[in-house]
């Protein structure tokens, strides 16, 4: 579903991403791991073709994000670290607007909207301007946005960042019914009691570097930690292994 190999981006004489290689399958969760700065959101705009890497190559369901761009954005969901919400408009008329953009079928648009609405629970909320949305609402509705073209991977930056309680536990049953339903999902987190709940494997980084790829079990069997906090310090090098 993912194939990252050997990636690297600079801005500058700063190297962001440095070598970056990793795998998502279809079917699993995989939470992407890092301390602020560590290359995370810089990664996922090269899968997501927002940015082109300087080396090596990235493929998304079997399309290279630099030779197949429209086709890679075909088969991705991406939801940034900003909801990028039209406050103007209702959550119907901001899903109706990119389905249209992404062009979905006419005849298909209002039935996909109505299964994300009741898929995210929207019904309370969904004819307000999502400027008067509440936070958890606003990330709601740019998780569906993301979902709309019923994408077989998807990719989201810190989709619980600022979230409640409540608003985090629904995001995160809304990736197990994804992964439920086959898709291959990444998500970047600092969370780690989220990363617990919900995914099959981690990759971390750190500096720009690739540390860890791997199960929770592994990362706390190479580690001797068994407190996943400890494990994640030290696999970037602050703490020292037991």
């Amino acid at each position: 579903m993912i194939r990252v190999e050997n990636v690297s981006r600079r801005y500058g004489e700063v190297e962001a991403v440095k070598r970056l290689s990793f795998e998502v399958a279809g079917g699993e969760i995989v939470g992407l791991l890092g301390p602020n700065g560590a290359g995370k959101t810089t990664a996922l705009r090269m899968m997501a073709t927002l940015l082109k890497p300087d080396e090596g190559r990235i493929v998304i369901n079997g399309h290279d994000t630099l030779e197949e761009p429209r086709a890679v954005r075909a088969e991705l969901g991406y939801q940034t670290g900003d909801t990028g919400l039209y406050g103007r408009l209702t959550p119907v008329e901001f899903l109706r607007y990119f389905a249209r953009l992404n062009e979905t079928p006419r005849e298909r648009i209002e039935e996909r909207i109505g299964q994300l609405v009741a898929e995210f629970d929207m019904d309370e909320f969904v004819g307000r301007r999502c400027s008067e949305l509440s936070t958890g609402q606003k990330q709601r509705v740019s998780i569906a946005r993301a979902l709309l073209n019923d994408p077989p991977v998807v990719i989201l930056d810190e989709p619980t960042v600022g979230l409640d309680i409540v608003s985090s536990a629904f995001v995160l049953d809304s990736l197990r019914r994804g992964r439920d339903a086959g898709r291959g999902i990444l998500f970047s987190t600092h969370i780690l009691s989220e990363v617990e709940l919900v995914c099959d494997r981690v990759v971390i980084m750190h500096k720009g570097e690739h540390r860890f790829s791997g199960s929770l079990e592994e990362m706390r069997s190479t580690t001797g930690m068994q407190s996943l906090s400890k494990a994640f310090l030290c696999l970037i090098g602050e703490l020292a292994a037991s």
